[in-house]
């Protein structure tokens, strides 16, 4: 009877978490500076024509990328940040632990802040093509710290070691982005602290051509990894007495939340706290480990809470769009603070 209730709180806590994540989407195509009758807006979810062509093209063009993008975002964070927690059994580790976030930010810096010291022309100025120039930055960045976490991680068998080096990759990586900042004028400083706030309101539907794919390839790639994960919960030696290939295990969840942080990070910012507070908040929920419901609920809650936040950050009264870096850790912020709150009292 035991096992059946909890069977069953688990699925309406899936079912809730699916009506959450619709509501949410909806609602950030209905909402916006722009009023849009709620009629039109389910009309053409349907597939109707609706008579008003401007309010065609604020929703296909402006709102539902943007809703996308959240909820893409949302979803592939929290499963990068799942993962490394797991792999590094350390509750407070995120996706951006490895340094590929600030592999990103030093990619960004240096066609930003360096091009506009070198050509003394301002990238932000340039319309799309400093704005494609900025995302390929930012990505060739991110992935040449991923391989060089891999390459290291075919090195480093003690995983604490790894996280190390990880953490130094980001302070080196701050380090010189301070020193180009010196060097930079106050516009290219500007453009590269809006990019660092991130934002989902980037992405045309050329770039989801991309930015789609790469993630769907990651979230897919998380499902193949539930059995490595759940057996990497009790330990790595008991893991290899079970015919755990650690290594390969190892590389293979680097592989994808370094894919998952490289891709989202690029074209959205370093959006904080999600791959952070997400794994708690379906912890707490379900009240289990096993990955084989862990990874389908942080997919969906992190979807929905990169959706709510999105939603929040465009509210009207506001003058544009918010960061949604200040929004995500107002809410991420108390979280991380109540998980080590709680570790505290546990070790008393």
């Amino acid at each position: 009877m035991q096992k059946g209730e909890t069977k069953q709180r688990k699925r309406s806590a899936f079912i809730l978490l699916g009506i959450s994540l619709f509501v949410l989407f909806v609602l950030n195509i209905s909402l916006g500076s722009v009023y849009i009758p709620f009629q039109a807006v389910v009309k053409w979810m349907f597939g109707f024509q609706i008579s008003n062509e401007i309010w065609e093209n604020i929703l296909m063009k402006s709102r539902l990328p943007q809703a996308v993008t959240a909820l893409l975002a949302g979803a592939g964070l929290a499963a990068g940040g799942l993962q490394m927690q797991t792999l590094f059994r350390n509750p407070l580790a995120g996706p951006s632990i490895l340094g590929i976030s600030s592999g990103a930010g030093l990619g960004v810096a240096i066609v930003v802040l360096l091009f506009g010291a070198i050509q003394g022309i301002s990238l932000a100025g340039l319309g799309w093509f400093g704005s494609l120039t900025i995302t390929a930055a930012a990505f060739l960045g991110a992935i040449w710290v991923l391989f060089m976490v891999l390459f290291l991680a075919r090195k480093l068998k003690n995983n604490a070691m790894l996280l190390i080096v990880g953490i130094m990759v980001g302070y080196a990586s701050s380090a010189i982005v301070g020193l180009l900042q010196f060097l930079s004028t106050k516009e290219d400083i500007q453009s590269f602290v809006v990019w660092g706030l991130g934002s989902f309101n980037n992405l045309t539907w050329d770039r989801h051509t991309i930015f789609i794919p790469m993630v769907v390839i990651g979230l897919v790639g998380s499902l193949f990894l539930i059995k490595p994960l759940n057996v990497l919960l009790l330990g790595e030696n008991y893991a290899a007495n079970l015919g755990l290939n650690i290594k390969r295990s190892r590389l293979s969840i680097l592989v994808i939340t370094g894919l998952l942080t490289a891709t989202i990070t690029a074209f959205c910012g370093p959006v904080a706290f999600l791959g952070l507070a997400v794994p708690h908040l379906s912890k707490g929920i379900f009240k289990t480990a096993d990955h084989s419901v862990l990874i389908p609920a942080v997919m969906l809650f992190g979807g929905a809470l990169a959706l709510l936040c999105h939603l929040i950050a465009r509210m009207p009264g506001f003058d544009g769009t918010l960061p949604i870096n200040a929004v995500t850790s107002l809410i991420g912020a108390p979280i991380v603070v109540s998980v080590i709150l709680k570790r505290r009292s546990l070790t008393q």
